[in-house]
């Protein structure tokens, strides 16, 4: 009975150890990110970018910021296998109307490295979420 609980007992230390590890392997870009927090300042930063840039600036003109910045951040959380909910709506009916083309994309994302570089984000890092964000652009583009 006793080496029946001894093989049990290093059977769940060692299921522990395989499932801690996993979970730490999947959030590991979330981390390069700084997590939440890291998430909201670089978030904070690409705002600030977007605002000073001509090319994005009227885009942002009386939007709601706070609510921009929230959805950003559990956006950005979930692509990267952060333990976070987006509750957004669809990025196609969130744009619609905006008449956004692809000039004033390519330029938020260039304010979005910017605000990665300035946060410290690893340059591979930051290639994973522009390849995760990338696609996006088909539901944001209105024009040419």
């Amino acid at each position: 009975m006793q080496s029946f609980l001894g093989h049990a007992m290093k059977a769940a230390l060692l299921f522990a150890a395989i499932f801690s590890a996993s979970a730490h392997a999947d959030d590991a870009l979330y981390r390069e990110f700084g997590e939440k927090p890291g998430l909201a300042k670089i978030v904070d930063d690409l705002y600030d970018n977007v605002l000073a840039d001509p090319r994005t600036q009227p885009y942002f003109e009386d939007a709601p910021i706070k609510r921009i910045k929230q959805k950003l951040v559990e956006q950005f959380c979930v692509l990267l296998d952060g333990p976070c909910e987006y509750t957004g709506r669809t990025m196609k009916r969130t744009h619609e109307g905006q008449n956004i083309d692809r000039a004033a994309f390519n330029a938020l994302v260039e304010d979005l490295q910017k605000a990665m570089d300035k946060n410290g984000v690893p340059f591979h890092s930051q290639n994973k979420l522009l390849a995760k964000l990338a696609p996006m652009y088909r539901d944001v583009q209105d024009r040419e």
